[in-house]
């Protein structure tokens, strides 16, 4: 039997980050960062990639997978940012 880890799925933080936005409250870095804009928004992409593959070559799993889950949050903003849903991702996959 396979166990659900703990934590949220793809699915949960899009929704999670979805909420956040559509409150618009300054307060949370979410949605300051969307605010911010792609650009800002795909520097951050760019900085966590390089982190991901650092943690990949140098630091092991649990390094990795925590760079992996900032790398996809800051995806998962930039595709809020520009109106791209899921259903729009999963059929490109």
């Amino acid at each position: 039997m396979t166990q659900t880890p703990p934590g949220k799925s793809f699915e949960d933080l899009y929704l999670e980050l979805s909420d956040k936005i559509a409150t618009g409250d300054t307060a949370s870095g979410s949605v300051r960062l969307l605010q911010a804009g792609s650009h800002e928004i795909g520097k951050k992409i760019v900085e966590e990639a390089a982190e991901v593959w650092m943690a990949a070559e140098y630091e092991g799993n649990e390094a990795l997978a925590l760079e992996i889950s900032q790398l996809i949050y800051h995806v998962q903003l930039l595709m809020l940012a520009n109106n791209v849903s899921m259903a729009d991702v999963y059929k490109n996959l």
